[in-house]
């Protein structure tokens, strides 16, 4: 239970950042953003790291870390073209690729989270007004979705034995490497309010926060921690209404209840229909 409590915790810092990246990248190019965002968690997270990582950790830190920096590339970018709401509300569809994917690795979806991902699925689909009106911002937002659930996926199959501060102290570095390739041309000092933007995404939203994901995911299957991590999605309604101002009606409140309600849902069935001796996966 204490590792789904930090993941909620994760997913509350996430639905945040949606309006505080967004109001960044009004004044400060994406690239570079992102660029300085993640060379300040690799910092970060190198202060953390107490032996130099193994030769395994190196290679699926830096796997994990490649997809993890195209996940936020096109989120980043569909970021600029849509509101800070529709961006996390998109992004919970992660929840729904992350199944799929586990499922082509031969791993078996029990019927409460087969029940969980499509409550879950529909609560996104109400809380995005409906399956029409998507733009190129929305879109690429869902491919960034589909590149979390990979992430998730490859964690979970891979972390486990593996020490958790190498491996979010390579994920960092590696889209660090990625994010200076393409970012450095425009490179510009940024102002004070890019800077706290930065600061708070580099420290807390990226090394942090995916440094208690990849040490949780060491103990939670993929399925089950795309679950949690839904949550992310309804925070992120709460700060775009409460931050940015944004309305939603009856229809998107219905969806983020029965996003929680999958949530809460699964866990008790999880708790319920574990099998005996079964502590870690679901």
């Amino acid at each position: 239970m204490i590792y789904v409590l930090f993941l909620l915790m994760v997913t509350a810092v996430w639905g945040w950042t949606f309006v505080l990246v967004k109001d960044a990248l009004t004044h400060y190019p994406t690239l570079p953003f992102l660029q300085l965002r993640f060379i300040l968690a690799f910092l970060v997270m190198a202060v953390l790291v107490r032996r130099l990582p193994t030769r395994r950790e190196v290679r699926v830190g830096v796997i994990a870390g490649a997809v993890l920096a195209a996940g936020y590339l096109t989120q980043t970018v569909g970021l600029t073209m849509t509101s800070p709401g529709n961006s996390g509300l998109i992004t919970g569809l992660f929840v729904v690729f992350t199944p799929l994917i586990d499922r082509i690795f031969g791993v078996a979806l029990r019927w409460y989270t087969l029940v969980a991902v499509a409550a879950a699925l529909g609560g996104t689909v109400l809380l995005v007004g409906g399956p029409s009106g998507f733009d190129l911002g929305d879109i690429l937002t869902v491919a960034c979705a589909f590149l979390y659930a990979l992430h998730i996926v490859l964690l979970s199959r891979w972390s486990p034995g593996l020490r958790s501060a190498p491996l979010a102290m390579l994920q960092m570095g590696t889209g660090a490497v990625i994010f200076s390739a393409g970012g450095s041309w425009s490179l510009q000092a940024p102002s004070a309010d890019v800077w706290l933007a930065i600061a708070i995404t580099g420290v807390f939203a990226s090394a942090l926060a995916f440094y208690i994901q990849t040490w949780a995911q060491q103990h939670l299957s993929a399925s089950r921690t795309a679950l949690i991590l839904t949550t992310e999605p309804a925070w992120a309604v709460v700060a775009a209404v409460v931050l940015a101002g944004q309305r939603f009606g009856l229809l998107q409140a219905l969806g983020a209840g029965l996003m929680l309600a999958a949530i809460v849902g699964h866990e008790l069935a999880h708790l319920k229909f574990k099998p005996h001796g079964d502590k870690v996966t679901a």
